[in-house]
């Protein structure tokens, strides 16, 4: 296989040279950027053109080696404060632009890296905001065969082993439950801003929360109280539960199924996204099963059920809920229009629904952000009943 060029980086002096070995042993040779060294992890690919800033601090990346199939990254550089080169934050300590404080993947591979960003929010390179969150990157290599590797072989194991720097096992990029590495660990109340009078109560369960949620939540005039993955509901006062997005193989989460499918007898509204998709499913007494290469980016076609409209949506997940196994009184919700999966849940007997797509988008469309909408009118609802 032919070793990438440096793709006009003339003002990088001597870049090491790296390799993308796949557990199968076929290997991809390039250069390094961010930070050299070695890393494991498991290499899936995503769709996306914009929003790199986004995805690699998305938590549902935990542990994976992520593959951009857009040719270019780093174009428009990384926003962050130029006085002191942190994030931005709110006055509640919500990243502004990203989806977590940190970078969340275990590396990045692209065909090109710009070095010469062009943005007026930019004021770091991508290759240097990898490097000071300790994420190795590899550029040069053929990205549109490596993704055609994987949709025909699934997504594998694979490492980053850069010239020059220790080696890596595969295994150790295995993390046996990364839903816990990415939860808060206490309990965290945030309020609207300007907001008076009677608002509705959100418990969120942080199984690796984007950001967005918090901001699309609080924009719409709501309390969140954010909850780890594995805290009780008991004690919590709360008009409406959702369930965010997350890394990793659902099942692993036996505490939060436990708590969701108890909760459904309570009867208040419960929405889901993502990994809240699948957990909700499990809690029913569904099942879930694992993609071939999963679904990652902004351009995910998902039909309603029961309609002719379909919408264009942000996805990242590499499992889903096996439609068959839906108990009495679940129905299907959305279905991916490419590939014909479940991309959406809902209860016939209670206030109860989930999207595998993410409706708060960042990045990607925010099309079906009504959703956000609709579960907070019935949150309200439940306020109104409840009488406070």
């Amino acid at each position: 296989m032919k070793k990438g060029t440096e793709g006009g980086r003339q003002k990088r002096t001597a870049p090491r040279q790296a390799r993308l070995v796949l557990e199968d042993g076929f290997e991809f040779s390039g250069w390094s950027f961010g930070k050299p060294r070695s890393q494991a992890g498991e290499v899936v690919f995503t769709t996306g053109m914009t929003g790199y800033p986004q995805s690699l601090t998305d938590p549902s990346f935990r542990g994976q080696i992520l593959v951009a199939t857009y040719p270019l990254m780093g174009n428009y550089g990384i926003p962050l404060d130029r006085k002191s080169g942190e994030p931005f934050f709110d006055a509640q300590g919500i990243p502004l632009h990203f989806e977590s404080p940190a970078v969340q993947v275990s590396g990045f591979a692209v065909s090109e890296e710009c070095e010469e960003p062009s943005h007026f929010a930019g004021a770091s390179t991508l290759s240097l905001w990898l490097e000071k969150n300790n994420v190795p990157g590899i550029y040069g290599i053929d990205t549109r065969a490596l993704t055609k590797r994987l949709r025909e072989h699934g997504v594998m194991l694979g490492k980053i082993l850069v010239e020059g720097c220790r080696d890596t096992t595969m295994d150790s990029g295995v993390i046996a439950h990364p839903v816990a590495e990415v939860s808060g660990r206490g309990v965290t109340t945030y309020y609207p801003e300007g907001a008076e009078g009677a608002l509705p109560r959100i418990a969120l369960i942080d199984c690796g929360a984007k950001a967005n949620i918090l901001r699309c939540l609080l924009a719409r005039k709501a309390i969140v109280i954010r909850l780890p993955w594995n805290h009780d509901l008991e004690g919590i006062d709360y008009d409406g539960l959702f369930l965010s997005n997350g890394p990793g193989d659902p099942k692993t989460c036996g505490k939060t199924i436990a708590m969701v499918r108890k909760a459904f007898d309570y009867g208040k509204p419960i929405f889901g996204i993502c990994l809240g998709n699948q957990i909700m499913a499990l809690a029913a007494g569904g099942d879930t099963y694992k993609l071939p290469y999963g679904h990652r980016g902004q351009n995910q076609p998902c039909t309603e059920v029961g309609t002719k409209r379909c919408y264009i949506t942000s996805q990242n997940h590499g499992y889903a809920v096996r439609g068959e196994s839906l108990p009495q009184n679940w129905e299907p919700w959305f279905i991916n229009a490419n590939d014909g999966t479940i991309e959406g849940i809902r209860s016939t007997a209670g206030p109860f629904s989930a999207v595998q797509f993410h409706p708060e988008g960042c990045p990607g469309p925010r099309d079906t952000e009504f959703l956000i909408d609709r579960f907070l009118e019935e949150a309200g609802s439940a306020l109104k009943i409840h009488g406070k």
